[in-house]
């Protein structure tokens, strides 16, 4: 099918210069966008060119990193530098913020990024993805501070992802709806075809890692129960997906609507138990994108994920995302249960 939408630049930046969105958010997309298209190609050439597999390397999180991670990051964090469009960044393979060139110092946007989500199934050639936060700065110039870094996800001017699947689309928001863009390989072109993109508001899918789910808390481990259980007027039941690639899980169901969960979990009984994705680099960007396709975010307190303080740029939550219907009911479920425990 042809793509007849037009360019990711022309719907940025309007014809003849006449601006659609702050020239400053637009050189960023545009950035990334270019990054990506390089991720992209080295993605699918991967096993050809040596760059799949571990390096000898831990995050800053205890995880291994792999090659790609490694590629995908420096060059994102060289592309922003040297295009001067960013007063800082943070990623979340580095465990600081990350300073901009001379040339960026003075921007008025930061940019957070997930550089290569999913990276685990690189080998096994999963769909996986680049995810992105842009926030305008706090500080008066001069290099990003940590400050800058820390607002809440409601402040987002921008937030958006790149998935590398069959095709390979940005799907993105400034906080006026979301659009999807594909990329046309004889061109090299975004061309928009997704447009005004909106969830469904009840799903029949959910995506979790039920190997957990002994560690979960007793609401979401009912409600799982619910969507398994047969109930034609209800719906059920649900259809259980999950590739274990947060872009990739999300990416479907923000398409066909369905929930998400990536509960806290208590492996260590003498632990809290904890959630496991970044605020900062997956949830903030993500939430915000599901809230402008009509659906909702919520944390494992069921607090909206976009008005969290964060207490760092690695910053992890529980989550549980998707259409608003969904969510609704599972929050129902934890407040029954929740409400049963303290009984």
């Amino acid at each position: 099918m042809e793509l007849i939408g037009e360019s990711l630049r022309v719907h940025l930046l309007g014809v003849a210069g006449n601006l659609c969105i702050d020239q400053g958010v637009a050189n960023v997309l545009l950035d990334l966008a270019t990054v990506a298209k390089t991720i992209s190609c080295e993605v699918n050439r991967a096993g050809l060119v040596g760059i799949l597999g571990m390096t000898a390397q831990r995050n800053v999180h205890g995880e291994e990193v792999q090659k790609l991670d490694v590629y995908a990051n420096e060059l994102i964090i060289e592309s922003l530098r040297g295009s001067g469009s960013v007063c800082g960044m943070g990623s979340e393979e580095n465990e600081g913020i990350i300073a901009p060139s001379r040339s960026g110092q003075n921007a008025e946007y930061l940019c957070l990024f997930d550089p290569l989500d999913g990276s685990s199934n690189i080998d096994v050639n999963v769909s996986i993805g680049t995810i992105f936060s842009i926030f305008r700065r706090k500080s008066n110039g001069g290099p990003a501070v940590m400050s800058d870094f820390l607002q809440h996800g409601r402040d987002q001017v921008a937030a958006g992802y790149f998935v590398y699947g069959t095709s390979t689309m940005l799907v993105y928001t400034c906080g006026d709806g979301v659009n999807g863009f594909t990329l046309e390989p004889s061109t090299g072109e975004f061309r928009l075809s997704h447009p005004r993109l909106m969830t469904p508001s009840r799903g029949s899918i959910y995506s979790c890692n039920e190997g957990n789910s002994q560690t979960w808390d007793p609401g979401t481990r009912a409600y799982i129960e619910s969507l398994k259980a047969t109930d034609k007027e209800a719906g059920r039941p649900y259809k259980s997906r999950y590739v274990g690639s947060f872009v990739a899980d999300f990416h479907r169901n923000l398409l066909k609507g369905g929930i998400f969960l990536y509960p806290a979990d208590r492996k260590d009984p003498s632990k809290p138990a904890e959630g496991k994705l970044r605020l900062m680099y997956e949830c903030n960007p993500m939430a915000f994108i599901q809230e402008q396709a009509g659906g909702r975010a919520l944390d494992g307190d069921l607090t909206r994920v976009l008005d969290i303080t964060p207490n760092g740029i690695h910053h992890k939550i529980p989550l549980v995302i998707g259409s608003s219907a969904d969510i609704e009911e599972y929050s129902e479920y934890y407040v029954r249960h929740a409400t049963r425990g303290a009984a």
